[in-house]
Order: structure tokens, then C-alpha cells, then sequence
């Protein structure tokens, strides 16, 4: 729990952000009235600070400061519960009172936060009389409501869900439970191989059968992460822990970005059992269905170069390269006289062309992505590029593939002077030319490969 922390003026200020964190102070450097950090990575721009009649010091907030930079609030509140909300006029003041409910008989001193995403129905005003304090957010989206209640939280902790009343804001003491055990992250889970339940309507069938479950299942597969249900909207966690991955995405797939990067920077995750209620709107949810499934499936896929790019590029080139290998010597004659010749060498050569390309780009992807801080940088395939002159390895292997290959095009051309340059057997010559033609194409692109990864790896 945060205590205010009062200022004497005739020390020197401290850094604000690590108020939040704990009672380690960093000095920062007073420029009239602003500061700058000096080894906080949290703030990194100027913020205006003010003192309130007590001497406490606070941040006051531009509209212009970044979603990602925490901000340090002074107050005792150890939990906000945030509801992103757009027109939710029939459902938002049960979901308030039910957190209030729920945050007054377990004896947890919180707040309630509406995202108000531009409503026209009322919903701000009924939020405000039923006890909620209402941030208002003019850029529509699900992840850029929920950024910005995040954000504008005062709580030590976070609960968010949607104000649907689909979720049941009485679970607060379970998972608030698992935050102050140490929990970094505690998504609720609906599926009931994991102890959750559905309701019966609760959830169109292509989200329970197919949607939730592929996309989940994606989401281990790519990021290696224990959570069962990716998409569940009723999760808690540490303020300062997920405002420090920097989220960025503003529509639904907000909530995959929130998982994905809490695995990927090893947060501390936890899951519990909860039950999705039937929602209490007449109207058609925002939710919509392959759009918004395209939009998680595109996220997961570029925070995943090493299987977008790396794994399709590697097994193309390797089939290309088996092809040459039973090729090159002669036909192969499969089954009731199927035969594989010249035409299956030139297929194999441009696999392996092409699959050595996409794998470059999945390699200057993830140099990109660890050198601008979205990914992390501990991949061991990495490391090895990084600091094994595997750059300078590269451009000579690829230096040597284009002398063979510009050998053996030398004695192609050799061979048809001798025939007078008249018509040559394709067998004998199409042998040579395919693998001297494809030699060259590869050198080039090795060589080329390894002076954008070297130009990637300047420091700035």
C-alpha cells in the first residue's frame, strides 16, 4: 500500500515513480519546476510536479504523457476496479455496486473506475450516482479505454472487467488474494476444464468451441504461456507491473497484448475459476467476431517472428534443398510412373530461395523488435547472432556460394561453346545452370542478409 511520503523543502526531491514501488529513493534533478530521473526507467519525459497544503508531493498529469509511463498517485487505495464502458446504460450501475459491495463487506479499501468511451446513453451520469469516479476517453476502443482507466487508477492493485454484467465483480477477494501472495498478473478462467463454468447464452458457440479455444491454444503455442483463456475480460494484476510493459493496442485484442507481454517479460501468473454470466444488454455486443479474431491472431503472429517468418522460411528451404540433394543427380520416378525432373529442380531451387528470404525477415524482426525494447532480448539464437561474428560468418558463406555458383554458370556457358552455341541437351544443361543460377541468388542474398543485420546492430 502506497503512504504519502512528505517533502521537506530543504531536501532533495526524489523520484516519483518509485514511491509506488517501495521505500528505495532515486534522486532526480530539480529544473524549476519540473524534474527528470536520474536511473528511473519508468518516467522518461518531464513532469510537471505540484505540493499539496501537506507538503506531499504528486504528479500532475498532461494530456499529452504516454498510456505506458507510470504515474505516481499518493494515496492509501490498494485497489481500483476499471470498467472500459460504451453505452452500457442497462448494466453499469448493478456491475458498480457489485464491486462496491464486494470491496465494503471484505473490508478493502478501493475505487471503481468507469472508461467512459464516449457514451450518449446516460452512462457517465449513472456511474457518478452510483459511486464510481468516470474517466472520460474520446478515442474509441476497447484497449484504449482500459489503457487510459489503468492508468488514471490509484489503486496498488487493478481489476478490470467489463460492465456487461457478464462477470462477477464479487470475486474481487479471490483474486486480490493472489496479488498481495506476490501475483504479478490473475486472469480469471471461464472454460471448465480449468474449474470455470459458462452460462447457458453466456457465449455464441464459435467463441466457446472455436474462436477462444484456437486462439488460446495459439497463444501457449507461440509464447509458451499458462493461460488457458486468453481473452477472459475479468483479470487483476499490479498496476506498476502492466503499465511497465508498455501496452499499446487500443482495440480488443488489447487483451491478448496484456498476456503476450507478461509471459514474454516473465511476470509472476496465476489463474483462477470463474463463471461467465449471461449479460444483462438488449443491444448487440461491440464484440465483433472475425474481425476482432483477425486482430488477436495478427497481434500474436507479429509478436512471434520465429513463427511467422522463421519456422515457414526454415522448412521451405530445407524441402528445397532435400529436392536439389534427390534431383541433381538424375529423375526420380515415383509410384504408376510419376517422375520428378527438371521442372521439381526448379521448384526446389526457388524454395530454397524464397525460404531463405522469409527467414531473413524473421530474423531482422526480432533484432528490430529487441533493439526498440518489444521484445525481450534473451533468445539464445539471438545472443549467438549478436556476439559470435555470425554476420561476418555470413557474408562469407555467402561471398563462397556466389563464386560456386558463378563457377559452375562459367562452365555451363563453356559446354555450349563447345556445341557452337547451338541447342544443348536440357538433362546435362539445366543440371548445371538451376543449381549455378540458384547458388548466385542465395550468395547475394546471404551477403546482403548480413550487412542489414550488421546496420540493425549499430548502437544507437
Amino acid at each position: 500500500m502506497v503512504t504519502p511520503f512528505p517533502i521537506n523543502p530543504q531536501m532533495r526531491p526524489y523520484s516519483c515513480c518509485l514511491l509506488t514501488r517501495s521505500n528505495v529513493k532515486l534522486p532526480i534533478t530539480p529544473l524549476g519546476n519540473k524534474i527528470s530521473t536520474n536511473g528511473c526507467t519508468g518516467c522518461l519525459i518531464f513532469t510537471p510536479v505540484i505540493f499539496d497544503v501537506r507538503g506531499v508531493l504528486h504528479l500532475k498529469r498532461n494530456r499529452q504523457d504516454s498510456y505506458h509511463r507510470p504515474v505516481a498517485v499518493i494515496n492509501e487505495i490498494e485497489i481500483s476496479v476499471v470498467m472500459p464502458c460504451l453505452n452500457e446504460a442497462e448494466t453499469l450501475e448493478g456491475c458498480i455496486r457489485e464491486a462496491l459491495d464486494a470491496l465494503e463487506q471484505n473490508g478493502v479499501k478501493g475505487e471503481v473506475v468507469v472508461a467512459d468511451n464516449g457514451s450518449s446513453d446516460g452512462s457517465p451520469d449513472i456511474a457518478e450516482k452510483a459511486g464510481a469516479r468516470v474517466v472520460h476517453v474520446s478515442q474509441k476502443g476497447y484497449g484504449t479505454a482500459l489503457r487510459k482507466g489503468i492508468n488514471d487508477a490509484r489503486g496498488t492493485f487493478v481489476l478490470m472487467g467489463d460492465a456487461d454484467g457478464s462477470y462477477d465483480f464479487g470475486e474481487l477477494p479471490r483474486f486480490i488474494e493472489r496479488l498481495r501472495q506476490g501475483d504479478d498478473l490473475v486472469m480469471g478462467c471461464r472454460f471448465p476444464r480449468r474449474g470455470g463454468s459458462i452460462e447457458p447464452g453466456a457465449m455464441p458457440w464459435k467463441h466457446r468451441w472455436i474462436g477462444n479455444p484456437v486462439l488460446s491454444a495459439l497463444g501457449k503455442l507461440f509464447f509458451s504461456s499458462p493461460v488457458m483463456d486468453f481473452h477472459c475480460g475479468l483479470r487483476a494484476f499490479r498496476r506498476e507491473a502492466i503499465i511497465g510493459l508498455g501496452l499499446r493496442t487500443g482495440g480488443m485484442e488489447f487483451a491478448s497484448e496484456m498476456v503476450v507481454k507478461a509471459t514474454l517479460n516473465k511476470l509472476k501468473i496465476s489463474q483462477i475459476p470463474i463463471t461467465l454470466r449471461r449479460d444483462g444488454r438488449s443491444r448487440s455486443p461491440h464484440l465483433r467476431s472475425w474481425r476482432d479474431g483477425w486482430r488477436h491472431l495478427r497481434f500474436m503472429l507479429l509478436y512471434s517472428p520465429v513463427w511467422l517468418f522463421v519456422l515457414p522460411g526454415l522448412c521451405l528451404s530445407l524441402a528445397g534443398i532435400l529436392g536439389f540433394i534427390v534431383l541433381l543427380p538424375a529423375p526420380l520416378t515415383l509410384f504408376n510412373g510419376v517422375t520428378l525432373d527438371l521442372n521439381t529442380l526448379l521448384v526446389s531451387g526457388s524454395a530454397i530461395l524464397v525460404g531463405f528470404q522469409v527467414l531473413s525477415f524473421g530474423l531482422f524482426v526480432k533484432v528490430y523488435a529487441v533493439n526498440t525494447g518489444m521484445l525481450p532480448g534473451d533468445s539464445p539464437w539471438l545472443k549467438m547472432v549478436k556476439h559470435h561474428h555470425t554476420v561476418e560468418w555470413g557474408i562469407g558463406i555467402g561471398f563462397l556460394l556466389m563464386t560456386a555458383g558463378l563457377i559452375s554458370l562459367t562452365t555451363a556457358i563453356l559446354e555450349w561453346k563447345t556445341a557452337g552455341f547451338g541447342p544443348l541437351s536440357y538433362q546435362e544443361s539445366l543440371r548445371i545452370v538451376i543449381p549455378a543460377v540458384t547458388g548466385i541468388g542465395l550468395g547475394i542474398q546471404v551477403v546482403a542478409s548480413g550487412f542489414v543485420l550488421a546496420i540493425l546492430d549499430i548502437d544507437k
